[in-house]
């Protein structure tokens, strides 16, 4: 469908103002055909205007979805009807918890007008600022653990080491699982330590080349066996960030992704791929400043997906669906992102799941490598 041209008098068409929003908009006709689609429906549906509009409803959603009776309800009664956490999912969208609104178009008899807000982008946000709670929280923890575990523990141990030379047979038993559980306290200590706030050296990084630094890690480790791709957008500026955390945060993304893949016991992929979306941006606290994050990068498997329970605390600290897990591994990647100003969304479904992190790219004239 081509664009709407401007009026004679310069102002702009309805068609041209509807395609300024950002809010998917179609209007249906008498038989649910579709009549318009702007420039956010095509992004919503994976589908081009031109396509959208040679559609019925029921070739995007199935007969039986929620939307067709919201349809209905508007022509029965007329006004404006709305239908909250709605679901809509094919092989080329997926989308969760949308809120619908129809309402009947005047002086068209039969036309109904749908527009979808997609609150995927403000549950992040909301996610986030649980996600940098639970990441302080352990920060201050890990820091009160090395202070004040530690330093008993090493004489715990030393004193167990002793008994473990004066003790009868019966007894080397019980001093020897001491030890081992020092060792056990002191390596979680350590690994908690990854959470203390020491300052990091951020510059300007080309993310692909973190991004192929990881995949070779894992490939070699923790994704050994499976097929890795790779779907990268060339033309991305470079990204303000600490490497070795980068580093982390993404191979402790994929080390789950394989583990998720693992599960299934059936062949599998780990995709990683950078895309270029703008919209995105965070007031800086403190200052009148926004930060934009149009740098995204995916880390997509093909795994069972995760719970509908788990999801909302999925990067809070002890929290695993491994029976040998710390849930510490996606708490830091939490608290890394927190750290870098950026943003996490989470999409899983069967066969599927998606982490995507939204980070700041570098101003112009910085120093890149």
């Amino acid at each position: 469908m081509k664009r709407p041209a401007l009026p004679q008098d310069g102002s702009p068409s309805a068609g041209l103002l509807l395609d300024s929003l950002p809010v998917p908009v179609l209007e249906l006709g008498p038989t649910n055909r579709l009549r318009f689609a702007n420039a956010a429906a095509e992004e919503f549906f994976a589908t081009s205007r031109h396509q959208l509009c040679q559609s019925a409803l029921d070739e995007l959603v199935p007969e039986d979805h929620p939307v067709f009776l919201l349809v209905q309800h508007v022509r029965k009664e007329g006004g404006t009807i709305t239908e909250h956490e709605l679901v809509f999912s094919s092989p080329r969208f997926h989308h969760e918890g949308v809120t619908v609104q129809g309402a009947d178009v005047l002086d068209y008899p039969g036309s109904i007008l749908l527009t979808f807000h997609d609150s995927s982008a403000a549950r992040a946000l909301d996610r986030q600022l649980a996600f940098r709670s639970a990441a302080r929280s352990v920060s201050g923890m890990a820091e009160m653990l090395a202070h004040e575990v530690r330093n008993p523990l090493s004489g715990i141990k030393g004193a167990a080491q002793i008994l473990e030379h004066s003790v009868g047979e019966s007894d080397k038993e019980l001093a020897t699982l001491i030890c081992d559980e020092v060792d056990r306290i002191d390596a979680l200590v350590e690994r908690m330590g990854v959470f203390n706030e020491a300052p990091a050296d951020y510059r300007s990084l080309n993310i692909h080349r973190v991004l192929e630094h990881v995949r070779l890690l894992a490939s070699k480790g923790c994704a050994a066996g499976l097929r890795i791709v790779e779907r990268y957008d060339p033309s991305l500026p470079h990204v303000w960030g600490n490497r070795d955390q980068l580093v982390q945060m993404l191979l402790n993304l994929v080390k789950n992704a394989a583990e998720a893949i693992r599960e299934t016991e059936k062949p599998g992929e780990i995709t990683l791929s950078t895309s270029y979306r703008p919209g995105i941006r965070l007031a800086v606290p403190g200052t009148s400043q926004w930060r934009h994050l149009p740098l995204v990068v995916t880390v997509r498997d093909t795994g069972p997906g995760i719970s509908e329970t788990i999801r909302p605390h999925l990067f809070e600290p002890f929290i695993s669906t491994k029976m040998s897990g710390s849930g510490l591994g996606l708490a830091l990647v939490g608290k890394i992102m927190d750290d870098h100003g950026g943003v996490i969304e989470v999409e899983s479904r069967p066969g599927r799941t998606e982490i995507s992190l939204y980070l700041p790219v570098v101003p112009d004239g910085s120093e890149s490598i």
